[in-house]
């Protein structure tokens, strides 16, 4: 035992400067030694012996100039530990704790054609709850998660999707026009947060948040539901923390860099 505790801390830190060198060469095309010592603010020595391991692992390359790049097989490592992430299941830890925070019914959901899909649902504490179920669709134009997916689509998916809408008013505060909408999509693109305001069931308000995959791209949204006598509008910055908290954390098991 003894042993392995004065080992295991020189092992950790082996591969924290073995990944600082691998994240700073992903910065840039190519680095030479020098470069990547000043980088990482390790001894020009220790870089190299490190570059040396990774290069005979097949991670790294060194060119005719000494100048080291990453090779693509830490992309196909990664590529192929996606096709294992099954998302409703990495994501449900992280919706229930979301839930348990907020006491709130947490739903998760993707694009399907023309909808958002349900994937993943979490009931609220309360007796009174979201009639909801996963598989079902819902609108994209007056649903919380429905605008997140929308407000990331390129502006000429976007545009024709919403061209292609019957903007049907669910209820009285459902958005009505296609500049309307998208004035509120730029909104949400710069927020971060998506809100349904009564917009698709009256009396019950919901706030959601992008998942995004280590491209960056919105693959989900992550969203809480209220019905309006438990919602506490003064409270409204605080829950969007929390939801793009939760978002980010999956975000993260995905590969997507920002927390």
């Amino acid at each position: 035992m003894a042993k392995e505790k004065k080992t295991n801390p020189k092992t950790i830190s082996a591969v924290a400067r073995a990944f600082v060198i691998v994240e700073k060469l992903a910065l840039v095309s190519s680095s030479n030694l020098e470069e990547l010592a000043r980088a990482t603010r390790l001894a020009k020595p220790t870089v190299y012996r490190f570059l040396l391991t990774l290069r005979e692992l097949g991670y790294v390359r060194k060119d005719d100039a000494d100048r080291w790049f990453l090779t693509m097989k830490l992309f196909s490592v990664g590529s192929k530990a996606l096709d294992h992430i099954e998302l409703p299941t990495v994501a449900r830890p992280i919706a229930q704790a979301l839930s348990a925070d907020l006491g709130e019914t947490v739903h998760m959901g993707i694009l399907d054609e023309d909808d958002a899909l349900y994937i993943l649902k979490i009931e609220s504490r309360f007796n009174i709850r979201m009639y909801s179920r996963v598989g079902k669709k819902i609108p994209l134009y007056c649903t919380a998660i429905g605008k997140t997916l929308l407000a990331d689509m390129d502006e000429a998916a976007r545009k024709k999707a919403i061209a292609a809408m019957k903007l049907v008013p669910f209820t009285p505060n459902t958005l009505r026009n296609a500049d309307t909408l998208e004035t509120e999509l730029e909104r949400i693109r710069k927020e971060g947060i998506a809100a349904d305001a009564e917009e698709h069931e009256m009396g019950v308000t919901c706030l959601a948040a992008p998942i995004r995959d280590h491209s960056g791209r919105v693959v989900a949204a992550l969203s809480t539901s209220w019905p309006l006598f438990r919602y506490d509008a003064a409270r409204r910055d605080e829950y969007a923390v929390r939801i793009k908290r939760a978002a980010a954390e999956i975000s993260a098991i995905l590969g997507d860099a920002v927390l």
